[in-house]
């Protein structure tokens, strides 16, 4: 070799140290970054004599980043249905807790069994109003909850598809950068890490799956098999439901480039945080407010019934609204329950219509009890519930109350079951991408033989350079 060729050499092991030094530190500052993706130096010989750096390779295993990618779609979603289903639970109330539903219906068959004692005290008669003003209330609140989550949840799917259609845009817009600069033969891994951290951030909204193509640029699928990206980005879109009340009645749905589609079970965009959003808005919510209507309709009819004073098509001690239940109208009704003013002093009603009857037109006798009786065995009665979904059997409406609270306590469970699982499974799957991704042992390791190198070619510049000073002399 000449001592051309070895100059030529040896700068170019200098050339392909400092490049590997800088592919090194830029692995070890960024070794805790999620989206970052080990880089690595591409060598080749050089034709005559030495190293050629190609260029810097950006490692990454696409399997387990599309897995994990799943996985966390997976744990979004059955985060969100999680934190409905404990928030229904704690509006309802366990028993024993303050304001429990249970507690107020369990109060209010007290209140009338204590003024069936003593018919004649005004304040155990204070004590029924209050009671069934409570339950009341309690009925309306939780009502008006689920109906906020409705709302909440409307809001979250309108900002989810907002911030889809946006990050979408962008990868469509570095894919376009990625497949211009490569074939310039520029490094692309910067932009490739900050396309993988979009695409992930897409990924917890509706699940995908990434395809490699010619060029550097990808296409994206959902895990339902709906383009979102092939060249052009597909466009998600929902009108905002506005004001949502339980009597409302179907809400609009997702479109997908002006198409409407499906994400629930089954459909191409099921899965993710949009999809559990939506299954709250109109599928969950509205579940617990069937469930909720059903046990107010109950209440209604119960207490109805026992009231003989009361003339057909007259409310009874609840009411909807004020006026008389029409069982037509069952949606909704546990908002609109209230107490029957005719037994509200504070609305011009009197108290001895609780004893008498709703109907009555005179106090009559203050120590009859018959009517106070007739009440309190009305809500401890077990019978069959004409709607909701409690189950086989006959309930008190107690009992229908703790159907109920069962009910929603197995779907939290169920729900922090799937959620814990999803979870487990999504941080397992991230610490294995990540454990093959930047090692700092190793790469210290390599930037010791980096030196190593960066010396030994120094050295052979520093004697081919004596090498042609002493032939100058001669």
């Amino acid at each position: 070799m000449s001592l051309t060729q070895s100059m030529n050499a040896a700068l170019s092991g200098l050339t392909a140290a400092s490049r590997g030094a800088e592919v090194v530190a830029n692995n070890l500052a960024n070794k805790d970054v999620a989206s970052y993706g080990k880089r690595t130096l591409d060598l080749s010989t050089a034709v005559l004599g030495g190293v050629r750096v190609e260029g810097i390779l950006r490692q990454g295993n696409t399997v387990v980043i599309g897995e994990r990618r799943i996985a966390q779609a997976e744990s979004a979603s059955a985060a969100t249905r999680l934190a409905f289903h404990s928030a229904l639970e704690g509006w309802l109330g366990t028993p024993g807790s303050d304001g429990a539903l249970g507690g107020r219906i369990d109060r209010l068959e007290a209140a009338f069994t204590a003024a069936a004692a003593n018919p004649s005290s005004e304040a155990h008669l204070a004590g029924i109003l209050d009671s069934a003003q409570s339950l009341a209330g309690g009925l309306r609140q939780v009502s008006g909850q689920i109906q906020q989550a409705r709302q909440d949840a409307d809001r979250q799917v309108t900002t989810e598809v907002a911030l889809f259609n946006e990050t979408l845009g962008r990868v469509a817009d570095l894919n376009r950068t990625i497949v211009r600069m490569a074939a310039q033969g520029q490094d692309i891994s910067g932009l490739v890490d900050q396309r993988q951290a979009l695409v992930d951030q897409i990924a917890g909204i509706v699940p995908l799956r990434e395809i490699q193509r010619d060029g550097g640029q990808i296409v994206l699928y959902s895990a339902g098999g709906a383009t979102l990206l092939d060249g052009q980005p597909a466009v998600l879109g929902i009108q905002p439901a506005g004001v949502i009340r339980a009597e409302s009645g179907p809400l609009p749905g997702l479109t997908l480039n002006g198409q409407p589609v499906h994400a629930g079970p089954g459909g191409v965009l099921a899965g993710g945080s949009l999809a559990a959003n939506l299954a709250v808005r109109d599928e969950a919510g509205p579940a617990a407010q069937a469930q909720l209507d059903a046990l107010a309709r109950d209440l209604i009819g119960r207490v109805e019934a026992a009231d003989s004073s009361r003339t057909p098509g007259a409310p009874g001690l609840f009411t909807d609204a004020g006026a008389f239940f029409d069982p037509a109208e069952e949606r909704g009704i546990a908002g609109r329950i209230t107490v029957n003013a005719l037994a509200d002093p504070a609305q011009g009603g009197g108290l001895w219509r609780l004893r008498a009857g709703l109907g009555a037109s005179v106090a009559g006798d203050v120590g009859a009890s018959r009517q106070l009786s007739d009440l309190a065995w009305a809500l401890s009665a077990a019978s069959t519930p004409v709607s909701g979904n409690f189950g086989p059997g006959r309930h008190s409406l107690s009992g229908l109350a703790g159907e109920m609270l069962s009910g929603v306590a197995t779907s939290r469970l169920a729900s922090e079951g799937a959620a814990g699982f999803a979870t487990s499974r999504a941080n397992a799957l991230a610490q294995f991408e990540a454990a093959r991704g930047v090692d700092s042992d190793h790469e210290l390791q390599n930037l010791l033989r980096i030196e190593t190198a960066y010396a030994a070619n120094a050295r052979v510049i520093q004697t081919v350079d004596r090498l042609l000073a002493t032939l100058l002399e001669i």
